[in-house]
């Protein structure tokens, strides 16, 4: 059995947990809604602000997905109440980054400047020219959206130069040694 999947989920005040006859969860809470198809090996219980899980089967398949259903449902509960966010550093020479309305334009040292627009659920924010804040209630979208950030220009090991999450350690190497 799983340790993670025994521990029952704390429902706050002012946070609604519904559950469908398919095992469809839908969490509302005051940072928005946010819905997971939980699979059908797993029976979810709700009664007095607590959701817990048990297996409907005891089969191999039903023991692998427990653990994570209930930290599927956790993690909605905690990103309609308190949400979730990344931060990520630029380092480099003239790298930069600014929001204009939607869209976040960033100088990567590209001949042209990089233009994302927020998706649906998150939301991006310039701390100071070289910071950016990636905040949503979804944890998943939350990572997704500042790995595909990061993604424009990964930290290189021998300056350091690139978007990097905050305290990420970047390994650095030895340039080429002359005679």
């Amino acid at each position: 059995m799983s340790r993670i999947g025994k521990l029952p989920v704390t429902v706050p005040a002012g946070v609604e947990v519904t559950v469908s006859d398919k095992n469809l969860v839908t969490v509302k809470g005051p940072k928005g809604t946010l819905s997971e198809q939980i699979s059908p090996l797993i029976k979810i219980e709700q009664e007095n602000g607590v959701v817990t899980l048990t297996t409907a089967e005891s089969s191999r398949d039903a023991e692998m997905k427990y653990g994570l259903s209930r930290t599927l449902v956790n993690n909605m509960v905690i990103g309609v109440t308190q949400g979730y966010e990344k931060k990520l550093e630029m380092i480099g020479v003239g790298y930069k980054a600014e929001k204009k309305g939607k869209d976040l334009v960033m100088q990567l040292g590209y001949s042209h400047p990089v233009i994302m627009t927020d998706p649906e659920g998150i939301e991006t924010a310039c701390t100071s020219a070289t910071e950016i804040v990636v905040k949503g209630a979804d944890k998943a979208l939350v990572g997704n959206y500042a790995a595909v950030i990061r993604s424009w220009r990964k930290p290189e090991p021998y300056k350091g130069k690139g978007i990097r999450y905050a305290g990420e350690h970047v390994r650095r190497k030895e340039g080429k040694t002359g005679k």
